[in-house]
C-alpha cells in the first residue's frame, strides 16, 4: 500500500526564473524555492505550465530542477514535470530527475497530434521506465493538451505500479471523483475550486497561483480538514476574486504574479519568455491592487 502522505498538502507550481537577458537564473530559482519553503508549503511542482516548460530547452529545465533540489531537496516534496513533445527528451528529463532524488515525475500527454489512448499510454510508460524507482503522476489538462484522460486510459496506466495518481486540471469536479474512485491519488489543479476538489476526493492541490498567496490556500486546506466549510468558502471566494483580477491585465498571468511576488518582498525572478506577453505599463497599478487584496485577505483570514 502506497504512502501518499508526502503528497497531501499545498504544492505551488514553480515559476520560470530568468535574469535580465532572459536566461534561466539559478540564483533566482534557489531564492524562490527558499521563499516558498519558508511559507510552509508541502512541496513544489517544477517544470510544468507555470514553469513555461514548452518554451525551455532540455538543458534549461535540468538547470532549474538542479537548483530547486540543491535548495529544498529533502525539505519539500518535489514533483518534476518532464514531458516534452517527443519521447526521447522526456525520458532524458525523467532519468535526470530520478538521479536528483525527486519524489515523483509527471507528464502531460503529447500535444499537437491527437494520439490514440494506446499511443499515449506507451508514451507515459516509456517515460516512467526511464525513472524506474520514481513515482509517476499523470497530468490531465485537456484545455491545453487537446486530449482528456479517460477512465479506461487511467485503468490501463494504473497497471504500472509507479503510477500513483493524477494532477487534474480539468474544470469538472466530477473528474476528481472518477479518478479517486479508481484508486488514484488526485491533486486538484484549478485553483478556483480547491475547496470543491478536496470535497470530491483530492488529497492535495497543485496550483499556478499558489506561490502568490500560499497562506490563503493553506488556510482553505486547514478549514476543510477542520470541517469549517463556511470559512473555507469565504477564503476560496477571496482567492477567486484575486484570480479574476489577475486575469484582467494585458500581460501574461505569470508576468503579473511575478510582479506581485516582488511587491510582497519576495525574490525578483524576472519576466516571462516570448511569445508570452510581459506586463503592459497599465498592468502595474493592477498588480499593486492584487498585492493589496492578498495582504488584506491574509490579515483577515490567516
Amino acid at each position: 500500500m502506497k504512502d501518499f502522505s508526502k503528497y497531501q498538502g499545498i504544492i505551488p507550481a514553480f515559476y520560470a526564473c530568468y535574469d535580465k537577458e532572459g536566461r534561466v537564473d539559478g540564483g533566482a530559482v534557489r531564492a524562490l524555492a527558499k521563499y516558498l519553503l519558508d511559507k510552509g508549503v508541502k512541496g513544489l511542482y517544477v517544470g510544468g505550465s507555470s514553469g513555461e516548460c514548452i518554451y525551455q530547452s532540455v538543458a534549461e529545465r535540468k538547470e532549474t530542477l538542479e537548483n530547486v533540489m540543491a535548495e529544498v531537496g529533502g525539505k519539500l516534496t518535489v514533483i518534476a514535470h518532464v514531458a516534452c513533445n517527443n519521447t526521447a527528451d522526456s525520458r532524458e528529463l525523467a532519468a535526470h530527475a530520478e538521479s536528483l532524488g525527486v519524489d515523483a515525475i509527471a507528464a502531460i500527454p503529447p500535444i499537437y497530434f491527437h494520439l490514440p489512448p494506446k499511443a499515449i499510454a506507451k508514451y507515459w510508460n516509456d517515460i516512467s521506465d526511464a525513472a524506474p524507482n520514481t513515482d509517476f503522476v499523470i497530468y490531465n489538462i485537456p484545455q491545453l493538451a487537446g486530449v482528456a484522460l479517460s477512465v479506461p486510459l487511467l485503468q490501463e496506466m494504473l497497471k504500472n505500479p509507479r503510477v500513483i495518481g493524477v494532477k487534474n486540471s480539468s474544470m469538472p469536479v466530477q473528474d476528481i471523483q472518477l479518478w479517486h474512485d479508481e484508486g488514484a491519488f488526485v491533486f486538484n489543479g484549478p485553483d478556483e475550486q480547491l475547496l470543491s476538489g478536496l470535497a470530491a476526493g483530492a488529497g492535495g492541490g497543485i496550483g499556478g497561483t499558489y506561490a502568490a498567496m500560499p497562506e490563503l490556500y493553506l488556510e482553505i486546506l486547514r478549514c476543510f480538514q477542520a470541517g469549517d466549510l463556511k470559512k473555507g468558502r469565504e477564503v476560496q471566494n477571496e482567492c477567486c476574486r484575486i484570480i479574476y483580477k489577475m486575469c484582467s491585465t494585458h500581460g501574461n498571468l505569470y508576468a503579473v504574479i511575478k510582479e506581485v511576488i516582488r511587491l510582497q518582498g519576495g525574490p525578483d525572478v524576472g519576466g516571462v519568455r516570448a511569445p508570452l506577453l510581459e506586463l503592459a505599463e497599465g498592468d502595474r497599478p493592477i498588480a499593486v491592487q492584487i498585492h493589496e487584496m492578498i495582504r488584506d485577505a491574509i490579515a483577515k483570514y490567516c
